[in-house]
């Protein structure tokens, strides 16, 4: 009887005992339930949460026995019940020890069966590699000797591993993955070190040995067979290397160990194998192309292999997916796009470096987009994988388009392209729903800005440094602008629209629903300006006159109308006024958007602070142009003094569409005192500027003096009339601040210069005008005090 069989009977005889004893614990369990049945009436149905028990103290010797137990001690028929264990969720000590036993055995056999063959073949291989090199270094044997030999040992290996497969087929599958790689160490060093075969004989020896492995792997169905020998020959080169250089053999080599790979993937889906062959590939070829000292050295070897690697990487990633038509992973998307960009960065850091081919990085680019979009159109046409494939190689086409654009073209032309592309991809991500359309099209939306952004600053990098004439509206960069305008245009009505679309990026959806309309609006602001901006700088430059001086010691200069410049900033200001009015007006008649009319109220706020400050100083200063030219070689006409007119129409066509605003109810907050404290000021700023210019063509003296503050108390007058009449009191408090002013720089700046009738005349108005408003107040004092008593 061996060991194995008195295992078995000794594990028997436990579980029988094991059995008795469960059924002993249940008899004596059900006893002592009688017991306490009858020592405590009416407990006899309550079980006990833990079974504890009973600790019976031994009678005294004297004491009669307890009469309870006397009568209990009459035999009862004690029914056994079926053993079972105390808690079924617990596996009884037998189980726990098989599977303890089990537990342990498979990690015996995952070591001795898989690990300890593994690590001896490479021991193995290292070892023979070791004595190989150091026989090669003593010229202890011939290269023929040397050669024969180990295919000799790998032969022989390979007979022993084929004999064992029967019975140890684990064992025989590394024995024969290290007789594959010990096969190609020989062949590469034949070839490659002693030239003892030709390159044809060498690459169909590599090619039989590729087949056989591959074959092997299949058979076997073992990855290790795949690691070792086609992996594993990656090392080959680099353990003889002798630094020779040879990297044209080295590149085929891989490339057949990569067809190998690519063969086995229409069968198996060995994602480590696939992982280490992409690894050591790209990194020896990246690291070889970086350590290059010339970037002119083997431009068509680079190309040749760099593609080569990248087709076959594209087609092994595809290749199992989509012939049993398996959903992509985030894995497998990563490495499509990493072989797709590692391939494009190495292709144009060849092709840039290369003064022969500089030129044709963008038609390398646009390669790229081709090749994708063939695999695209199979997919498509044979139906080979799932929609989400498709537009994810899809979108590399795009991709690729897009960097061909700025890398061929420049200028205008590049934010075209991007700028119609965003607009398709936005559109058939939300018509036609689909997601990843929309994550390409968000980073081209902001591309295509800040290439427009780009174009007008190289605008006016070329004006500053030089005299050129650009025709306004008849320009590219006019009509790059509107195609942008047009197209953002059709992507915020479809934003618009399609909004109730689910989206996978809410936080994307979000940055566009407040992005796109802000870049539209910026964009129609802009581009209008410039124009405004080339036809005053067209005009500045036709006005050059060449002086050229009587005496002949001094040089020649050119003059130009600077008047020129003063009505470009008007002209602008007017514009925005304008522009400012459309957008509000439109948003009211026609969009009707909340965020909308914050938006409107914010630009609406800027630009009448800008206009009341710079905008009518700038007016000022085209006044003083025309009342003291500066040059006498231009004339100066009276519309420096009309365009003031003009502004101010446009100024006041702003008031009103504030107030339509803040009567739209888009708002949603009652507005009415910031609308009062804009107009009044506004109206203030406007009179006290048109005083100072009307003193100023009249040639008056003291005008920000006497005239001033004489306004400045007749409109604290009218404001408080317009307190008292529409019984708005913070009316009449601006009107005694403003009051308080008017005093305050009567006393600390008006009187020192003035005049004694000046003086008489300004004191006796004020006087008059603060009787008024007392006289007012007095007046309709029962307004305000019941103003007071309605609000308490």
């Amino acid at each position: 009887m061996d060991n194995s069989e008195k295992l078995n009977l000794l594990m028997i005889r436990l579980e029988n005992l094991l059995l008795r004893q469960q059924g002993f614990e249940a008899e004596i369990e059900a006893l002592r339930n009688e017991v306490r049945a009858l020592q405590s009436p009416g407990a006899a149905n309550i079980t006990p949460a833990i079974p504890a028990e009973p600790v019976i103290a031994p009678p005294p010797r004297n004491t009669p026995p307890n009469p309870i137990v006397q009568n209990q001690a009459a035999p009862r028929p004690v029914t056994t019940p079926v053993p079972t264990p105390a808690n079924p969720a617990q596996p009884n000590f037998a189980e726990r020890f098989k599977r303890e036993n089990m537990v342990k055995s498979d990690f015996e056999k995952f070591i001795g069966e898989n690990l300890i063959s593994k690590i001896g073949i490479l021991i193995l291989i290292i070892g023979v590699g070791i004595g190989a090199k150091y026989a090669i270094d003593h010229d202890m044997v011939s290269p023929l000797t040397r050669i024969i030999l180990g295919y000799a040992v790998g032969a022989g290996l390979m007979g022993f591993a084929i004999k064992l497969k029967a019975r140890y087929e684990n064992f025989s599958a590394v024995l024969v993955s290290g007789a594959i790689a010990i096969m190609y160490f020989i062949t590469y060093a034949a070839y490659d070190f002693y030239a003892l075969i030709p390159q044809a004989l060498a690459f169909a020896l590599m090619v039989i040995f590729t087949s056989f492995t591959v074959v092997a792997a299949i058979k076997y169905n073992k990855q290790v067979i795949a690691h070792i020998g086609l992996v594993g020959a990656y090392a080959v080169p680099f353990l003889l290397s002798d630094g020779s250089g040879k990297v044209g053999v080295l590149f085929t080599y891989m490339a057949i160990i990569n067809i190998g790979i690519l063969i086995l993937s229409f069968k198996k889906y060995w994602k480590p194998l696939f992982y280490a062959s992409f690894g050591l590939t790209w990194l020896i070829f990246v690291s070889w192309r970086l350590d290059l000292s010339s970037s002119y050295n083997y431009f068509a070897l680079a190309i040749l292999f760099s593609s080569l690697f990248f087709i076959t990487f594209y087609i092994t990633n595809l290749a199992y997916k989509v012939s049993k038509k398996e959903i992509f992973g985030f894995s497998d998307v990563v490495i499509l796009l990493f072989n797709s960009f590692n391939y494009y960065g190495i292709g144009y850091l060849i092709i840039s470096n290369n003064k022969n081919s500089a030129e044709l990085v963008g038609l390398f680019t646009l390669a790229n987009a081709i090749v994708h979009f063939i695999v695209a159109l199979i997919i498509y046409k044979k139906k080979l994988a799932d929609k989400n494939l498709f537009y994810l190689i899809l979108a590399m086409v795009i991709t690729f388009i897009t960097i061909a654009v700025p890398v061929q073209l420049n200028g205008g032309w590049v934010t075209i392209f991007w700028t119609a592309e965003a607009a398709v991809l936005f559109y058939l991500a939300r018509v036609k729903d689909i997601a990843i359309y929309e994550k390409l099209s968000f980073p081209l939306i902001f591309l295509a800005f800040f290439s427009l952004l780009e174009d007008w600053i190289a605008y006016y990098d070329i004006y500053a440094g030089n005299s050129i004439i650009i025709t306004p509206i008849l320009n590219v960069g006019f009509l790059t602008a509107c195609i942008f305008i047009a197209a953002f245009f059709w992507i915020f009505k479809i934003n618009k629209k399609e909004s109730e679309i689910s989206s996978e990026w809410i936080w994307m959806r979000q940055i566009l629903n407040y992005a796109i309309p802000a870049i539209l609006v910026f964009a129609a602001y802009i581009t209008f300006r410039i124009e405004i901006s080339k036809y005053f700088n067209n005009l500045f430059e036709l006005s050059k006159i060449t002086i050229k001086p009587a005496n002949k010691s001094y040089d020649q200069h050119n003059e130009y109308n600077y008047n020129l410049h003063g009505l470009k900033t008007a002209w602008i200001f007017i514009y925005t006024l304008f522009f400012a009015s459309a957008l509000t007006y439109l948003n009211i008649r026609k969009l009707k958007n909340g965020e909308m009319a914050i938006a409107n109220l914010i630009i609406n706020l800027f630009v009448i602070i800008t206009f009341l400050t710079f905008g009518l100083y700038n007016l000022s200063e085209l006044r003083d142009n025309y009342l003291l030219p500066e040059s006498k070689y231009f004339t100066v006409t009276a519309f420096n003094i009309g365009i003031r007119y003009i502004g101010i129409a446009f100024f006041a066509l702003l008031i009103v569409q504030c107030y339509q605003l803040q009567r739209s109810g888009l708002l949603k907050k009652d507005l009415k005192i910031l609308f009062d404290y804009l107009l009044y000021i506004s109206l203030l700023w406007i009179i006290s500027s048109e005083l100072i210019n009307m003193l100023e063509l009249s040639h008056s003296e003291a005008s920000y003096k006497l005239g001033l503050s004489i306004l400045w108390g007749i409109f604290s007058l009218f404001l408080i009339s317009m307190g008292l009449a529409k019984n708005k009191k913070h009316l009449r408090i601006s009107a005694m601040v403003l009051f308080g002013i008017t005093l305050v720089k009567l006393f600390f700046y008006d009187i020192y210069s003035l005049s004694t009738i000046s003086k008489t005349i300004v004191f006796v108005s004020l006087g008059v005008l603060l009787l008024i408003i007392s006289f007012l107040y007095n007046k309709y004092k029962h307004l305000i005090i019941d103003d007071v008593e309605a609000k308490n």
